[in-house]
C-alpha cells in the first residue's frame, strides 16, 4: 500500500488500483467514524471493523439487515475485500491507516480497559464532512448511512456474532487469512 505522493515512482506498467492506495482508505475510515459512530467516535477495533465490513460488502449487509435476498457467488460488487480473522472480518491495513489518520492528527486513538476509542480531531471532522460533500462519495455515504441507522447502536461483539451466525460459510468457516467473498 503506498501513498498517492508514490505513485509517480511506480513503472508506468505496472497496474494502479485504488487498494493500494493509502489515502482511499482513510478517507473511507474518516467517514466511516463520522457517518458510523456516535459523536465522531467508534469504540473499538472490532466494531470498526465490522461497520466497515458491512460498508464494503453491501451484499452482505442486504442480507443481515433482510432487506433482499442473498446475490448470487461471484458478485463483484465488493470494492476492497477483507479477511477473516481470529475476530472476524478484518484488513489487515488498519493499523498502517489508522496510523496514517493518526500522524496528521485526523484521529486520537485512545486504549481504554481493553479496547480503543477511535475519535475524530477536529480537523478530522472538517475532512469528513468535505469527503461526504463530494458527489464521488455520494454512494459510500449512503451505504454508511443505512449501516449506522441498522448496526451503529450495536456492540463490536454483537456484530462479530450476527457475522459468524449469518454468514458461516462465507466467513466463519474460511481460513484465518483467507479472502472474504461474495
Amino acid at each position: 500500500m503506498k501513498s498517492i505522493h508514490q505513485i509517480g515512482l511506480a513503472p508506468v506498467s505496472l497496474p494502479l488500483s485504488a487498494d493500494n492506495i493509502v489515502e482511499f482508505h482513510a478517507a473511507r475510515i474518516l467517514l466511516l467514524i463520522s457517518l458510523c459512530g456516535t459523536g465522531n467516535r467508534i469504540d473499538g477495533l472490532t466494531k470498526m471493523a465490522k461497520l466497515d465490513f458491512f460498508v464494503r460488502y453491501p451484499d452482505f449487509f442486504a442480507v443481515a439487515k433482510n432487506a433482499s435476498p442473498p446475490v448470487a457467488e461471484g458478485s463483484d460488487t465488493v470494492e476492497s475485500a477483507m479477511v477473516r480473522h481470529h475476530y472476524g472480518p478484518w484488513d489487515k491495513r488498519y493499523y498502517r491507516v489508522l496510523a496514517y489518520l493518526e500522524a496528521r492528527q485526523l484521529i486520537e486513538v485512545v486504549k481504554k480497559k481493553n479496547g480503543y476509542l477511535i475519535t475524530l480531531t477536529p480537523d478530522g471532522k472538517k475532512r469528513a464532512t468535505a469527503l461526504a460533500g463530494k458527489p464521488s462519495f455520494a454512494s459510500l455515504v449512503e451505504r454508511m448511512r443505512a449501516v449506522k441507522k441498522e448496526f451503529g447502536s450495536k456492540s463490536g461483539s454483537t456484530l462479530k456474532k450476527l457475522i459468524y451466525n449469518l454468514f458461516d460459510e462465507e466467513v466463519g468457516k474460511k481460513p484465518l487469512g483467507e479472502v472474504i467473498r461474495r
